[in-house]
């Protein structure tokens, strides 16, 4: 795989169709990328990841709890976690799509 287009429609149709919360668009093995999208007022149920990650912020609004970092986060946040720190967005007050980076590729 050398190049891929993807649009943000598309894969957040793909996403409502699986019936999921994240919807992967790329994996090679140095990375891998999805969309991740809460509702207002869900739970994120993450867990540490083997990986480290980016998280890209397109809207809406919540907070992010990683290790003991707490930030208000909103569109054109950009975030980045280490492998291993606990992490979760919490309070999220809009619907919050987040485009995920994982670096290798999330396992």
């Amino acid at each position: 795989m050398k190049t891929v287009f993807a649009s943000l429609p598309e894969i957040e149709e793909q996403r409502v169709q699986s019936g999921k919360t994240y919807r992967e668009f790329l994996r090679v093995p140095a990375m891998s990328a999805g969309l991740y999208i809460l509702p207002a007022g869900a739970t994120d149920h993450q867990k540490p990841h083997r990986e480290d990650e980016i998280y890209y912020v397109l809207r809406g609004s919540a907070r992010f709890k990683a290790g003991s970092e707490d930030r208000e986060v909103s569109a054109g946040s950009v975030i980045f976690v280490a492998a291993e720190v606990g992490h979760r967005f919490c309070d999220i007050t809009e619907e919050l799509a987040v485009l995920v980076f994982f670096a290798p590729a999330e396992t």
